[in-house]
C-alpha cells in the first residue's frame, strides 16, 4: 500500500478535487442529485477511457525517461502535468474552436459552456487535420523504434529483423509514412485530402524537429562530458514527451464527445486519466519494469504504431475508441506474456525490477 501510495498518491487527490469540482459544477448547472451523479459518472468513464487508452503512453514515455536524469524526469511531472492537462484537455479544444470558427478566446468558452452542441460540431469538423497531424507523429514514433539497425532483441521476430534490415536504407521509414499519407488521402474529398495531407507533413516535420533538437542537445552534452554515459538530453526529452503526450491525447478529446459535449466534463474526466497516466509512466520506471520484461517495449510500440494506422484511417473511416483501446491492450498483454515466458526459459538474463 505504501508503494501504491507513493506513485499514485498525488493522483488519488488530484481525483478527488477533480470529482469534488464536477459534483460542485453539477448540482449548481442541474440542481438535481441524479443530475449531478449522472455528471459524475461521465467523468470517472471519461477518466477510465482515457487511462485504458494511454497505457502504451506509459510505457514509451517510461523508455524515454529512463534515459533521461532526475531532474528532467520531475521536470516533466511537473511542468508537463500543466502542458497535458491544461493544454491538451482545455486550451486545445478551444483554440480549434476559435480558429475553426474566426472568434476570440473568450467566445470559444462562452461558446463551450452555453452552446456545447456548437462546440462539439466545430471540434469534431477539424478531426481529418487533427487525424493527418497525430496520426503522423504518432506513426513516426513507432516506426523509428523498429527501424534501426542496431536493434538486437526482436518480439515479433519475423516482421522485426525486416524492418531492422530496412533500416540501411536512409529515410525509409519516412518513406513509408509519405506513401501511406498519399494512399488515404486518395480517400478523400479534394478539401480534405489537401488538409490531410498539409497536416500529416507537419506532424511528420514535428517529429524530425523534436529529434533533431534532442540529437543538438545530446551532442554537447556527449562534447562536455558531463555524464559517464551520454543520456537523452533533459530539453530534448521533455519537448519529444509532450508532443507525444498532445499526439496522443488528440483521439481522446474527440472521442470524448461520444458521451458528452460540455467542456468541463470532458476536461475534468480526462484530466484524471492524463495524471494517473504520468503516475505510470514513473511507476514503470522507478520499479524497472521495462528492463525485468523484454518485450513490453515492443508491444507498446506496435501498440503506436496501430495507433498511429487507426487515426490516420479515422480521416475516412470512422473506428470505435473501443476496438483502438482493445488492440492495444491485446498487444501489451501479449508482449507481456512472451516476457515473462523467456524469463522463465532464461532466468540468468533477468533484471529483477527495484523494490
Amino acid at each position: 500500500m505504501r508503494n501504491f501510495l507513493r506513485f499514485y498518491g498525488f493522483s488519488l487527490v488530484f481525483t478527488v478535487v477533480c470529482l469534488g469540482l464536477g459534483a460542485w459544477y453539477g448540482f449548481s448547472s442541474t440542481g438535481t442529485i441524479p443530475g449531478t451523479l449522472s455528471m459524475l459518472w461521465i467523468i470517472v468513464v471519461l477518466s477510465v477511457l482515457e487511462i485504458s487508452l494511454s497505457f502504451d503512453n506509459a510505457v514509451v514515455n517510461a523508455s524515454v525517461l529512463k534515459e533521461m536524469d532526475e531532474v528532467w524526469q520531475k521536470r516533466f511531472l511537473t511542468w508537463g502535468i500543466a502542458f497535458a492537462v491544461f493544454g491538451m484537455r482545455v486550451v486545445f479544444p478551444l483554440a480549434i474552436v476559435a480558429i475553426a470558427a474566426g472568434i476570440g478566446p473568450m467566445d470559444a468558452v462562452n461558446l463551450s459552456l452555453n452552446r456545447p452542441d456548437e462546440y462539439e460540431r466545430i471540434v469534431s469538423s477539424a478531426h481529418v487535420g487533427i487525424a493527418g497531424f497525430g496520426g503522423a507523429f504518432l506513426a513516426m514514433v513507432g516506426l523509428k523504434f523498429f527501424f534501426d539497425l542496431d536493434k538486437e532483441i526482436h518480439w515479433i521476430r519475423w516482421i522485426e529483423e525486416q524492418l531492422s534490415k530496412f533500416a540501411a536504407l536512409p529515410a525509409a521509414e519516412i518513406a513509408l509514412l509519405l506513401l501511406a499519407l498519399w494512399g488515404i488521402s486518395t480517400m478523400l474529398q479534394p478539401d480534405e485530402a489537401l488538409t490531410f495531407l498539409v497536416a500529416g507533413i507537419l506532424g511528420l516535420v514535428t517529429f524530425i524537429a523534436v529529434e533533431g533538437i534532442n540529437a543538438i542537445l545530446e551532442a554537447k552534452e556527449e562534447a562536455r562530458a558531463l555524464q559517464g554515459a551520454v543520456m537523452r538530453s533533459g530539453l530534448g526529452g521533455f519537448l519529444y514527451l509532450n508532443v507525444l503526450d498532445a499526439s496522443f491525447s488528440f483521439d481522446g478529446v474527440i472521442g470524448a464527445f461520444a458521451l458528452s459535449n460540455n467542456m468541463i466534463v470532458i476536461a475534468l474526466g480526462l484530466s484524471i486519466g492524463a495524471m494517473f497516466v504520468r503516475s505510470m509512466t514513473i511507476h514503470l520506471v522507478r520499479k524497472g519494469t521495462l528492463a525485468a520484461y523484454r518485450f513490453l517495449e515492443h508491444g507498446a510500440f506496435w501498440a503506436i504504431i496501430v495507433l498511429g494506422a487507426i487515426m490516420l484511417l479515422s480521416a475516412r473511416f470512422h473506428i470505435s475508441e473501443t476496438v483502438t483501446g482493445l488492440i492495444g491492450a491485446v498487444l501489451i498483454g501479449l508482449s507481456f506474456a512472451w516476457s515473462v515466458r523467456y524469463n522463465r526459459r532464461h532466468p540468468d538474463e533477468v533484471d529483477q525490477p527495484a523494490g
